[in-house]
């Protein structure tokens, strides 16, 4: 006996354009919410206000989580470019898995591609203090401001002091 599965919703062919929730799932949420504040309370008992606030929270979430990579990742580089001498394959996966995720995050959420510009000074911050706490280097080993700039951050062939 043959089982037929149908998904929920409707169907899209090769051809048709993805929705924007499958362009930018961030844009989506923000859009999304805005359409319940506008609909406003109807009469099927939905609470749009609390939806709305639950739906952007959503796009929220894509936001922190590339400001808890990329502080990761600042963190790493730091270590990497001021202890090369404890430099290990770990540090290079943990650089590049953190690379790797941001990038995700982009492509599903391409209006946040400014996002890790926008949060660096602030993200560098925490990341020097996480860096001091994992080497028991001074903080004054650290530059005050982050020395590399976001492309470099970002690529996935950088590595500080290596040419």
């Amino acid at each position: 006996m043959a089982v037929s599965f149908q998904t929920s919703g409707p169907s899209r062919t090769r051809a048709s354009r993805p929705s924007l929730y499958e362009r930018d799932f961030f844009l989506w949420t923000r859009e999304q919410a805005q359409l319940l504040r506008e609909r406003g309370t109807d009469a099927s008992g939905l609470d749009t206000a609390k939806l709305a606030e639950e739906i952007e929270d959503l796009g929220s979430s894509q936001q922190s989580e590339i400001e808890n990579r990329l502080c990761v990742l600042l963190a790493h580089l730091l270590k990497w470019q001021f202890q090369p001498s404890h430099r290990s394959n770990s540090w290079q996966a943990t650089i590049a898995e953190q690379r790797m995720r941001i990038a995700r995050r982009l492509r599903q959420s391409p209006s946040l591609r400014s996002y890790p510009a926008e949060v660096l000074d602030e993200e560098y911050a925490l990341a020097r203090l996480n860096a001091v706490a994992d080497t028991n280097l001074s903080l004054d080993t650290f530059p005050l401001s982050c020395p590399f700039g976001i492309d470099d951050i970002l690529d996935p062939d950088f590595f500080p002091g290596i040419d």
